[in-house]
C-alpha cells in the first residue's frame, strides 16, 4: 500500500476499439472510459475505493492482533 503522500502516475492510453484505458502501475489498478478524461476520473475512483478498502482490511487485521 503507498504511504500517505505518496505520488501514483496515471497511464492512460487509446485502444483500437476507441475505449480509453487508465492504469495505475504502482498498485496495478485499472479502469477505462469513452474519452482519456473519463478514463482518469474512473481510475481515481478506483483508486480511491481500493485504498479505502486495503486501509479497512488493515485496521481490521490490527484489531485482530
Amino acid at each position: 500500500m503507498p504511504k500517505q503522500g505518496t505520488i501514483l502516475t496515471a497511464e492512460i492510453y487509446k485502444e483500437k476499439k476507441g475505449l480509453y484505458v487508465s492504469h495505475c502501475p504502482q498498485i496495478g489498478i485499472a479502469s477505462q472510459g469513452k474519452d482519456e478524461e473519463e478514463a482518469f476520473n474512473n481510475l481515481k475512483e478506483a483508486v480511491s475505493l481500493y485504498l479505502e478498502e486495503v486501509t479497512e482490511s488493515h485496521q481490521r487485521e490490527l484489531h485482530l492482533a
